[in-house]
């Protein structure tokens, strides 16, 4: 492996959420799919498992579970009262936020991931009840990084309110799987929007031996 192919990978992933009519190959998303299967898991057995929803009909009754918020006075009022006040952190959401339905529908690929969780995942006895939620995130990591080498793009959306009731009625997954976020990949279209990213120094970020 090349490790400056590896970096640049790292580098080209972006969330992008305006996506062309291109359509994604079988192959690559199986390829892209298998490069999350390389990730590390808690239990050593990749108890994960990949709803690929390819069904428009489908796939518009997953996303019709999902509250739209397109006004943009209202998406302010939403930040302020979560106390966002950075000017790139804001740009991204009111960005991010009308196109909800948008980019899930029009993905050239939407991702349900899964992965088995027991106990409760919102009450979990101690941290590492959360083990399973960790490492399907390392999966969800490599499955970007692999579609940004294949030059495609995404963006993962973390399920809402009752979100997951209407998942669980739709795609009629087992009880012990969860879904961690919905992952809607796809070529970008030619007028994608590509919100700046937060400039963040590495040096900035490490402590040496103590904080």
């Amino acid at each position: 492996m090349c490790i400056m192919e590896t970096y640049a990978a790292i580098s080209a992933r972006r969330t992008v959420r305006d996506f062309s009519d291109r359509e994604i190959d079988t192959e690559i998303i199986e390829r892209i799919i298998d490069a999350g299967l390389k990730a590390p898991t808690n239990d050593h057995m990749r108890s994960w498992e990949f709803v690929v929803v390819r069904d428009m009909s489908k796939r518009a009754e997953i996303v019709n579970a999902i509250a739209e918020l397109t006004n943009r006075a209202d998406v302010d009022a939403w930040l302020d009262s979560w106390g966002a006040s950075d000017a790139v952190q804001r740009s991204m959401y009111l960005d991010a936020v009308p196109k909800q339905h948008a980019m899930l529908l029009k993905a050239g690929c939407l991702i349900l991931p899964f992965f088995r969780q027991r106990g409760s995942l919102l009450r979990p006895e101690t941290l590492s009840s959360l083990n399973g939620f960790a490492s399907i995130w390392c999966c969800v990591e490599n499955i970007l990084i692999a579609s940004a080498a294949e030059g495609i793009y995404g963006v993962t959306r973390i399920p809402m309110g009752g979100e997951l009731q209407e998942i669980k009625k739709i795609i009629r997954h087992p009880d012990d799987y969860t879904m961690p976020c919905y992952i809607a990949l796809g070529y970008p279209a030619q007028d994608a929007t590509m919100n700046e990213q937060k400039a963040v120094s590495a040096m900035e970020k490490i402590h040496t031996d103590i904080w």
